[in-house]
């Protein structure tokens, strides 16, 4: 499934051109970008926890989000405060990889790539 997840992320980072919009302006699937964001901030720290040896696998999708969508402004401190909140939230509930914690995970993986999909088949080109 992650791999799935990642194949999904790669294509909606290549579609992430939308049309120009104003510098801080929000665009219309941000509120999406932010939870993705917010799943990927807590993927970063289950998986971690959980024994999956990737580093830092998830921070750097995060910042290869940032860089596909190149927010400015407070859309780019909306997406980095998400990131922060998964990762923080998960980080004050788990000291270590629990049945709940890999639940956790594959339900993120799951609606990550549900919003990867949806975001990919409404706003690709």
């Amino acid at each position: 499934m992650s791999m799935r997840f990642l194949a999904i992320f790669a294509l909606i980072l290549a579609c992430a051109s939308v049309p120009t919009r104003a510098q801080d302006g929000a665009a219309p699937f941000d509120g999406d970008l932010q939870r993705l964001a917010e799943i990927l901030g807590g993927l970063h720290y289950l998986r971690g926890i959980c024994g999956s040896n990737e580093g830092n696998k998830w921070r750097s999708e995060m910042q290869a989000l940032i860089d596909a969508e190149t927010p400015a402004g407070e859309r780019r401190t909306r997406m980095i405060a998400g990131f922060n909140r998964g990762y923080n939230g998960f980080q004050q509930t788990y000291r270590s990889c629990t049945p709940a914690a890999t639940v956790a995970i594959r339900r993120y993986i799951e609606e990550g790539a549900k919003i990867s999909r949806d975001l990919t088949a409404r706003y690709a080109n």
